[in-house]
């Protein structure tokens, strides 16, 4: 198979590289460039193509999905403290209040 050759890929593979080329083409990337990162993400994401064997082909999970969570660290840490102790007191108070929701219902 040469390389390049996408004939091995899941069709929900091929779905996810075209949504992920869209993304990096709205943000002004070109087009080969949004294609070469959405295939390199999927690669990331699955290990590559179909892997042949009995039950090889399940749970694809979304790895690179979740750098999102890792990377908003540094947008709270430049919130003043007293900033981010008021949203964790109004935190604390909604799941103090849905707590005794449940109790009750």
């Amino acid at each position: 198979m040469p390389r390049g050759d996408k004939s091995k890929y899941t069709d929900k593979q091929e779905r996810k590289a075209d949504h992920i080329a869209e993304g990096y083409e709205e943000r002004g990337v070109p087009e080969k460039e949004a294609e070469r990162r959405a295939w390199a993400t999927v690669n990331k994401d699955d290990g590559g193509g179909k892997k042949s064997g009995s039950g090889r082909g399940v749970e694809t999970g979304h790895p690179a999905a979740h750098e999102g969570g890792e990377k908003g660290g540094a947008a709270s840490a430049a919130r003043p403290a007293a900033d981010r102790s008021a949203a964790a007191k109004k935190a604390a108070a909604t799941r103090k209040r849905n707590a005794e929701h449940r109790a009750h219902g």
